[in-house]
């Protein structure tokens, strides 16, 4: 009797056991599931930080780590307006490219049924079945069918900024309230990325408008020449750098061009930029002397009253001459200008470039000069246009020379943005051009002729 007494006891803590493994397996599981989400997380954030990657890209990647973390087919987030009463931007994820072309048409969600639900009352909402919800408004017509739901708002600095969605289990299962903790634990980081992320964008567009505001507005008229120029901040946050360029008529009817780079990223490289800017304008239009005299009256002055980083610069003018013009140029430790003849292909004018400023006034500068035939174009450019970590820099100049030639027909203004729009460089540093062209009339002893030059003219002028 005793022996079967001991049976049910034994069976009963057999089950008992079995449960308790279960419950173990359980609980391990939800551990690993928890070690793995404090892993993506931090990847997560990790990934905003290094990155520094835009704002729209850190809202898919907080959509697609919460998919990951709970295993959901969908995936969406709902920035809300400044009033936080609609959506004002809707992140989808998940969707094939049929899903994709069926909802073409379709107007985003703005805030109704069950997601105006999550933005009137901001707390987590899981839903096991969408259509026998009282707040449920239905599917546009394409749109995939869905049955579960997982919401969560995303908060910064005390106010809603938004929610994020998981759609469909991959299992079929509803959400459990592990997957909301999850789910809840991402809002929580997100809405840190998300701040970061925003203060990113923010930064940048202050320093890029404090270097544009820096670097100054061509002449409307510049006949008979045409100017444009574009700069390109460096895509690094707070970044604000030394490029420059400037270009004006002087009293003695040549164009006088300058582009320049201050060693530095920072606000003393954008203020002594500035103030070397400034001389050297007040240099061009006082003394009618050659670029290199130009350029060493520079140095000495910046040397003896300021305490300005290295500069490189290239100086040229533009002068008249009987058939046409004559560049001459002075390049302080810069890239050499380049040339593109009317259809020809474009080829830089190289020569040792002197020591850049601020480093031996004592040491002699030198003048070069180039023909120029009518409707030529120089271009002038700092190192940020062309620099990438994985080639060399002749390879980025060669790569230049060829975006230049293919674009050479464009109007001046459309060139440079094509120039500085399919750049060759990684994007780490400023880049700055200035394109000057001179006109299709040439000129007789300084004077403009009433005629304009043939292309055999032309082709003359250049092979002489």
């Amino acid at each position: 009797m005793t022996e079967k007494a001991e049976e049910p006891q034994q069976s009963q803590i057999h089950g008992m056991s079995l449960r308790l493994g279960t419950e173990l397996e359980q609980i391990a599981e939800q551990l690993r599931s928890l070690a793995r989400a404090q892993d993506q997380l931090h990847g997560l954030y990790e990934a905003v930080l290094t990155r520094e990657v835009e704002l729209s890209v850190v809202l898919g990647l907080i959509v697609s780590t919460a998919m990951d973390l709970v295993g959901a087919r969908y995936g969406a987030l709902g920035v809300l307006d400044e009033e936080g009463n609609n959506i004002a931007l809707f992140v989808p994820m998940g969707l094939s490219e049929q899903e994709k072309a069926d909802l073409i048409g379709t107007e985003l969600p703005r805030g109704r049924g069950l997601l105006g639900h999550l933005i009137n009352h901001p707390e987590p909402l899981r839903v096991d079945d969408i259509s026998a919800h009282p707040d449920s408004a239905g599917f546009p017509p394409g749109h995939p069918p869905l049955r579960t739901l997982l919401g969560v708002p995303i908060n910064i600095r005390g106010k809603i900024y938004g929610d994020l969605y998981v759609s469909e289990r991959l299992d079929g299962r509803p959400f459990d309230a592990h997957d909301e903790t999850l789910i809840i634990a991402l809002a929580g980081a997100a809405g840190l990325a998300i701040d970061d992320a925003r203060l990113y964008e923010q930064t940048r567009r202050d320093a890029e408008r404090l270097q544009r505001l820096l670097v100054p507005q061509l002449p409307e008229h510049m006949e008979p020449f045409d100017a444009a120029a574009a700069y390109r901040p460096a895509a690094a946050p707070g970044h604000v750098g030394g490029d420059w360029y400037d270009v004006m008529l002087v009293p003695d009817r040549s164009c006088a061009a300058i582009i320049g780079d201050v060693v530095g990223h920072d606000l003393q490289a954008a203020a002594a930029m500035t103030q070397t800017r400034n001389m050297l304008r007040a240099l061009l239009y006082d003394q009618r002397t050659p670029p290199s005299a130009v350029l060493s009256q520079l140095d000495r002055t910046v040397h003896a009253i300021t305490d300005n980083p290295v500069t490189t610069a290239c100086l040229a003018r533009v002068e008249p001459e009987a058939h046409g013009w004559r560049l001459r140029w002075s390049s302080a430790g810069h890239l050499p200008p380049l040339l593109l003849a009317h259809h020809k292909k474009a080829r830089y004018l190289p020569v040792d470039p002197d020591l850049p400023l601020g480093v031996d006034i004592a040491q002699p500068r030198h003048d070069h000069t180039h023909p120029l035939p009518p409707r030529a174009t120089v271009v002038f450019f700092t190192d940020g246009l062309i620099e990438h970590h994985e080639h060399s820099i002749e390879e980025g100049m060669e790569r230049l020379a060829t975006i230049a030639t293919t674009h050479a027909a464009l109007p001046l203004r459309d060139f440079v943005q094509a120039l500085i729009d399919q750049h060759p460089s990684d994007g780490h540093d400023d880049m700055a051009i200035l394109a000057l062209r001179t006109s299709h009339i040439r000129r007789a002893g300084g004077e403009r002729e009433g005629r304009q030059v043939t292309h055999d003219e032309e082709a003359s002028t250049w092979a002489g």
